[in-house]
């Protein structure tokens, strides 16, 4: 057996912040399709309000990266003419706050045209940007849409944790024939993930719709989205020197939702507790509860499912306020040990 050299290459995992591996995405799907464009505020000359276009705009030029004025509902709907027009435009918003400027766009004009025409006219788009909680901005710039944009028919919605997650779906998204809502989050840009040779790969995807276990454990089902996964892990390895093994899901597809990881989770560990950073009401974890009663996994369970949310306020300024309104490790692990009785 050959022995590596001590100048060959390293092992084929690498640490990829999720700002480049959204780049990655974006680069390969508009060398691979030339219908594919980019479009928004800022996403041009300056590289991005959050860097996520860093060198595309050199690279591919003005019509496949343009710069938009301040006007959600003027580009976006630039953006679905387009698409059904048979482009396959990827249209940022600063954060998602801001698509409720275009959600007229978003709604009425690009989820609902591919049944309204009986599937002749597909509309083929990405919405994508900064979604729920940053840090200091307030209320005005941390809102969860992912209960918003998942309530609706029409759209697919997915919600990246890691940077496998956020390639995967993203080159998913621009691939699909259906409007998909892509929920980033501002806070995890900069965070460095492994990503195997596989995930780096020109044609690595993710289906969308399809969950993915973080974590095998035995005692209590963990299923969130987004950065609360990384809370969830870091709870399930507290709670893990006290005895208990949670299982961790990481949702990935907030619509179409994959109950069927979640049910077979349950049914393996018998109680459940759901992580989000939105609202309560209405929310992705309330839908989760209601559909594990209403389906066969609902036997199963030995407690009353839980649901960790977001407080429900308008995101506070001050950061100790903020703090309190968004679910912390603290607030798992307590969650965890009331289901458990402990």
């Amino acid at each position: 057996m050959r022995s590596r050299s001590p100048l060959s290459p390293p092992a084929a995992v690498s640490q990829v912040t999720v700002r480049d591996a959204l780049n990655q995405a974006l680069d390969e799907e508009l060398e691979r399709d030339e219908r594919v464009f980019l479009l928004g505020e800022e996403v041009a000359q300056y590289d991005g309000a959050y860097k996520i276009s860093r060198g595309l705009w050199k690279k591919y030029g003005d019509k496949r990266v343009i710069d938009t004025p301040i006007s959600e509902m003027g580009f976006t709907g630039i953006a679905v003419g387009a698409a059904m027009a048979g482009l396959r435009p990827v249209c940022e918003f600063m954060t998602f706050n801001f698509s409720m400027q275009a959600i007229d766009q978003v709604i009425n004009s690009a989820a609902k045209t591919c049944y309204m025409s009986a599937g002749s006219i597909p509309v083929p788009i990405v919405f994508r940007g900064p979604n729920g909680a940053s840090a200091g901005v307030a209320a005005q710039h941390s809102q969860c849409f992912a209960a918003w944009y998942g309530h609706c028919p029409g759209l697919k919605v997915v919600s990246p944790w890691s940077s496998e997650d956020a390639k995967g779906l993203l080159k998913a998204s621009i691939r699909d024939d259906n409007p998909v809502v892509v929920l980033e989050s501002e806070l995890l840009y900069g965070v460095p993930f492994e990503m195997s040779e596989q995930a780096q790969s020109k044609e690595f995807v993710i289906p969308i719709g399809k969950a993915k276990i973080e974590k095998q454990g035995t005692h209590v089902t963990l299923v969130a989205h987004s950065r609360p996964v990384g809370h969830c892990l870091e709870a399930a390895a507290v709670l893990s020197k006290e005895g208990v093994e949670c299982e961790v899901i990481n949702l990935r597809t907030i619509r179409p939702m994959d109950m069927e990881t979640v049910e077979a989770s349950v049914a393996k560990t018998n109680h459940l507790v759901t992580v989000e950073g939105g609202w309560p009401q209405f929310g992705v974890g309330a839908e989760i509860c209601a559909r594990i009663m209403e389906g066969p996994a609902f036997n199963y369970l030995d407690a009353p499912a839980v649901r960790v949310t977001g407080a429900d306020v308008p995101m506070p300024y001050a950061k100790i306020l903020e703090d309190n309104s968004i679910p912390q490790v603290k607030d798992i692990v307590f969650a965890v040990k009331k289901t458990l009785n402990i």
